[in-house]
């Protein structure tokens, strides 16, 4: 019999997690996280734990080790069938054992099984990995905890098995997180910003380049923990050199120095100023059930689709004349609205909006990769290269398929990808970006999509930088070895980062250089940095586990594109560097046995599998699947287990609680955080399976929609072509009859060239908060205003500020 005492999980299980302590430490732009998982056996007989969680999809997982009273193992990377054969034997010899592994679906998944923890007993483990932060449009630099594991579809016939997580909602998570940052640099920090509550900066220093900060007691496990730092002065292009490991055998990564050199290209004005007016604009929109959910607490109304729909009229409403777009929507089918990209014109753009209007979260599962299929068989149209927008809240089992199929298509387009919502898939939505030679962008907490949607389409405006090589001056008798993969894309002001392995002997004084060289918009350009050869003082072997992951990243990617030919020996290769770095890999593991444990455990183990949590009300359970999910790969043996909760935010596999009963019938709020599944019934491993009868509630439970914003309201009624007509609606918009628009007018300005000009003051008068949401189509409006040549416009934009009771400046419109 179960003692129940401790934490419980929603099936009264004893949870051996207690609390989780998380020490993040940034050097400028590098961070290196540590995590302390303490576990406590209070039942009276043996466990095995089993937690399921996420880590960043790009961390470089480095140290794991585990402390059991005054006994400390640090654990070996090894390959992984052998490290699962090891953990068997020694929980079958009732030795302790620790495992720690990569799911084969996902980089940002990770499986730890505590093995063979007797009664009474507790154990302490650590987690070590290294990241790169990415740099945000403002300059800042994002680091993001994932705390919320949502459940991924996984799509019918896709290879592999599923991974199994035990989920429970985000208010019910047995255990605790503690959370602490400590920031440096050789700029001052001016602020650290969160989505959760922090406590006070607090400054080590008087230069204010050492700052520490806690979170605040109390997290509630109902989103990822993002710290947005920012520096006091602009990033500059930097290059840091570190010895190699004295007892790595030279000439190998870890034996030779390192360098990580970042780049932050600034282009001409000239050319910056000169946005093209050609291309492919293609919008893949995710309308699955789980972007029914809310945005965030703070907005419930506001759900990820009705925002995605908001932000598809503000790019449609943006796009040059000239260009060429479609869209596309997708969940368990995929539609497109029309059958290949058509012109922008007036009678599309209007086509389109139409549609889009109407686009629900009704699509059921997350399959990506079918329209990506259809989007890349679709010939490219010449003069103008394709730019793919992909908009999905990340719930996907078959990341690494996804992001293989982007890079084999890297040629032909861009892409440009969007995370919706707490627990976005990290590995999915910058695999997909960097893979496309794109950007990346998450939408989270309070965040709007919006102005970030629109930060990416005029990277996507700027001219493409072509022809990208990277040279090294280095002194006599040193050489350096790019480690990264080729640069594909460049962007104004956002950082490039390049590895390099040194060989040979230098002086501690040698200096050497590194230049990129690439042609925009026909022009060449280059941007050139000089660094000193001597290796920077404690760094460790950051840099090199890094250079490692990178290493080990490119290489898995090759494994599984030349499947069944050569994998075996790129397999080799990967085992060999992730052994010798220390880093994890899809195909090796951390393990370490307690061999020093004296006594054996006896008896049979139980199973606890820790819950991760998810967030929003869960779905009614009208019809539940059983979803035939195996725990990153076959389980090792038969013996009897349980498992230990993870929480989620949105959709619930099988294995979440059911909510309570609601006299039969859906509720309004349950239909709302999680929309039926349709189309679902022919897939087995569909995950938030689970349907409500659609009519009864889309008919008479389907919340109110919100009210619409002036702004979006003065959006819709553009034009293509980027004018207004002067109507009573855009009066309305203005809070002005149509008599007083027209009466204000001066008599020789036509009416489109008024109502533009209207627009145009209403927009920087009184939503210059919202400016990056609406000024690439102000930027339209004003090209077409120039294009009339009308006359008496200085006339114009006085009578309209004396209108509407502004004071904007001709020069400030654009005219």
């Amino acid at each position: 019999m179960v003692n129940c005492c401790g934490l419980l999980t929603d099936k009264k299980e004893p949870v051996p997690l207690k609390s989780i302590d998380v020490q993040l430490e940034v050097k400028d732009h590098v961070a290196t996280v540590v995590s302390t998982l303490n576990y406590e056996n209070k039942e009276d007989k043996p466990l095995e734990a089993v937690f399921v969680f996420p880590l960043p999809g790009d961390a470089a997982v480095c140290h794991f080790s585990a402390q059991i009273g005054k006994t400390h193992i640090v654990a070996e990377v090894k390959e992984k069938q052998q490290a699962r054969e090891e953990y068997d034997d020694a929980l079958s010899s009732g030795q302790q054992a620790f495992l720690l592994e990569e799911s084969e679906q996902s980089p940002d998944i990770f499986s730890l099984r505590v093995g063979s923890l007797p009664a009474g007993e507790s154990a302490s483990i650590r987690l070590e990995y290294v990241t790169e932060l990415a740099v945000q449009a403002d300059d800042g630099l994002r680091f993001c905890l994932p705390a919320v594991l949502n459940p991924r579809y996984q799509p019918q016939g896709s290879g592999g098995p599923s991974v199994q997580v035990t989920s429970v909602p985000a208010s019910l998570v047995p255990y605790s997180l503690s959370f602490s940052a400590q920031v440096s640099s050789p700029r001052p920090v001016s602020k650290v910003e969160s989505n959760s509550s922090l406590e006070p900066l607090q400054y080590l220093n008087t230069d204010q380049t050492q700052a520490t900060v806690k979170l605040a007691a109390g997290h509630k496990f109902d989103r990822d923990i993002e710290l947005l730092i920012y520096y006091k002065d602009a990033h500059q292009p930097s290059a840091v050199v570190e010895a190699g490991q004295a007892s790595a055998k030279p000439g190998s990564l870890m034996g030779d120095p390192v360098v990580m050199v970042s780049l932050y290209p600034e282009f001409p004005q000239s050319v910056m100023s000169s946005l093209t007016s050609c291309g492919e604009f293609v919008f893949l929109v995710d309308r699955s059930g789980s972007m029914g959910c809310p945005m965030n607490n703070s907005t419930p109304r506001e759900t990820r689709i009705s925002s995605a729909r908001d932000t598809l009229l503000l790019l449609l409403k943006s796009l040059p004349m000239g260009c060429y777009f479609n869209i596309y929507s997708f969940g368990s089918s995929f539609e497109h609205i029309f059958p290949t990209s058509v012109e922008y014109s007036e009678k599309t753009m209007e086509e389109a909006l139409k549609k889009v209007e109407k686009m629900e979260d009704d699509l059921g599962g997350t399959e990506i990769l079918q329209p990506l299929k259809r989007i890349y068989s679709q010939p490219c149209i010449p003069k103008h290269p394709r730019q793919l927008f992909v908009f999905t809240d990340g719930e996907v089992g078959n990341t690494k398929e996804v992001t293989d199929l982007v890079k084999k298509n890297a040629g032909s387009h861009r892409c440009f990808s969007f995370g919706i919502g707490e627990g976005a898939s990290s590995a999915l939505i910058n695999g997909m970006a960097k893979e496309g030679g794109g950007y990346a962008q998450f939408i989270t907490g309070t965040d709007r999509m919006q102005p970030k949607v629109m930060q990416s389409l005029r990277f996507a405006l700027q001219p493409a930088v072509e022809d990208i090589c990277v040279s090294w001056n280095l002194p006599k008798g040193v050489s350096a070895t790019v480690l990264s993969p080729p640069i594909t894309a460049v962007f104004q002001g956002q950082r490039s980062l390049i590895y390099a392995q040194l060989a040979g002997q230098s002086s501690e004084a040698a200096e050497g250089s590194v230049t990129v060289k690439y042609s925009l918009a026909g022009h060449p350009s280059q941007n050139q940095l000089h660094f000193s050869l001597k290796p920077a003082e404690d760094s460790g072997l950051t840099i090199h586990r890094l250079a490692a992951r990178t290493v080990i990243r490119s290489q898995e990617s090759e494994e599984r594109t030349h499947r069944g030919q050569q994998d075996e020996e790129v397999k080799k290769k990967v085992v060999e560097l992730s052994v010798q770095s220390g880093v994890s890999s899809t195909f090796t593991a951390f393990i370490a046995v307690n061999k020093d444990s004296g006594e054996s455990v006896q008896g049979p183990l139980v199973r606890r599998n820790i819950p991760t949590p998810y967030f929003g009300t869960p779905p009614c359970p009208r019809r539940r699947r059983n979803i035939p999910t195996s725990y990153f790969g076959t389980p090792p043996c038969s013996r009897m287990r349980r498992n230990i909760p993870t929480s989620y935010f949105g959709n619930m596999t099988g294995s979440a609680p059911p909510p309570p009963a609601t006299n039969g019938l859906c509720s309004a709020s349950n239909e709302y955080f999680a929309k039926s599944m349709n189309g679902c019934r022919s897939s087995p491993a569909v995950f938030a399976s689970i349907k409500c009868d659609n009519a009864l509630v889309r008919s008479n439970l389907q919340p109110p929609q919100p009210h619409k914003d002036p702004l979006l309201q003065l959006v819709s009624l553009q034009k293509a072509s980027g004018c207004w007509l002067l109507d009573a609606a855009l009066a309305a918009v203005l809070g002005k009859t149509r008599k007083e628009v027209k009466k204000s007018k001066p008599k020789l300005i036509n009416n489109e060239v008024w109502a533009s000009i209207l627009a145009l003051i209403w927009l920087h008068g009184f939503k210059m908060d919202a400016k990056e949401e609406w000024e690439l189509l102000a930027t339209k409006a004003a090209s077409w205003i120039k294009a009339q040549n009308a006359p008496c416009v200085s006339e114009c934009v006085e009578a309209g500020n004396a209108l509407l009771g502004c004071s904007v400046k001709k020069e400030a419109l654009g005219l």
